[in-house]
């Protein structure tokens, strides 16, 4: 099993699309490990896009993520990261296909309504800077069995 950190972005929050969202990843078999509203910092932010600093978007997204809140989840899955990124589509809502939330959503290459970890590394480092290990609820989900096949007792 993995985790993955999710921000539904305040572009979603706006149009009232989180539940929308979060429903998708809860009805594919995302279990929430954490949850909350937070606005964030403008340092926190420039923290977690660091490795876009100098590039052309850098400024006006770090504007538009400290302009109204966020919603972060922690999400646990198998394979969470790679699945999360598959759902959340292409980048820019007009590349995204259909059935992904970007390619249902989103038109605007600014506004794309979502963040989620780009690798397992990524995932675990961003998880930190947002959440407090208090704040991680992993708990037994007993619906695992009927969302992985365990016919070989091979546990998740």
């Amino acid at each position: 099993m993995e985790r993955t950190l999710l921000i539904i972005k305040p572009d979603a929050l706006q149009r009232r699309l989180a539940g929308r969202i979060v429903a998708r990843f809860e009805e594919k078999g995302f279990q929430i490990v954490a949850l909350k509203l937070a606005r964030l910092p403008e340092a926190v932010i420039r923290r977690h896009y660091g490795a876009h600093e100098g590039k052309p978007f850098y400024e006006p997204l770090v504007r538009y993520m400290s302009g109204s809140p966020v919603l972060l989840l922690v999400v646990r899955a198998r394979n969470a990261v790679a699945v999360a990124r598959k759902m959340m589509g292409a980048t820019f809502g007009a590349n995204a296909d259909p059935g992904t939330i970007r390619g249902d959503f989103a038109v605007s290459n600014r506004f794309n309504l979502i963040h989620g970890s780009d690798s397992p590394e990524a995932a675990e480092r961003e998880i930190a800077l947002f959440f407090k290990p208090e704040e991680l609820h992993e708990t037994p989900d007993p619906q695992e069995g009927m969302i992985y096949d365990l016919s070989t007792g091979e546990r998740v």
